[in-house]
């Protein structure tokens, strides 16, 4: 083989490598009840529900919505990769399959009715303040 067709096959194994190699579009979408409330995942800002963010690990989000009118929700929630994310598939499925994997979650959260507190749970927090102040 001569010396200047190596490097023109390591050139072309790479395009194709490159061209014929899948990947992997993770989505997770959030809705709750009801809509238009704010949420943030993971201390980010990420707009308002129904809301589909892009993700690039699994693992526990730290979830918060909030809407006026309702009580805030602050939750946690695992994602879990599925099977051809872990060793030794998640070669073949992100790096040598030519397909493209679509991995799609769904969460949704129902809000509660922000709750007025009466005048005795009022006055009774007052005074817990003024102690610690105290």
């Amino acid at each position: 083989m001569k010396k200047w067709n190596l490097p023109i096959l390591t050139v072309v194994t790479a395009a194709l490598a490159v061209l014929l190699a899948g990947c992997v579009e993770r989505r997770l979408t959030i809705n709750t009840n009801p809509q238009d409330a704010l949420v943030v995942l993971n201390d980010e800002e990420i707009g308002q529900s129904p809301v589909t963010v892009p993700f690039n690990w699994y693992g526990d989000y730290n979830v918060r919505i909030s809407k006026e009118g309702y009580e805030t929700l602050s939750t946690h929630r695992p994602l879990k990769s599925p099977w051809y994310d872990k060793f030794p598939w998640d070669f073949f499925a992100q790096i040598v399959s030519p397909k493209k994997i679509r991995d799609s979650y769904e969460w949704t959260f129902e809000l509660s009715p922000q709750q007025q507190p009466d005048r005795e749970q009022l006055i009774q927090r007052a005074q817990d303040l003024k102690e610690k102040l105290d």
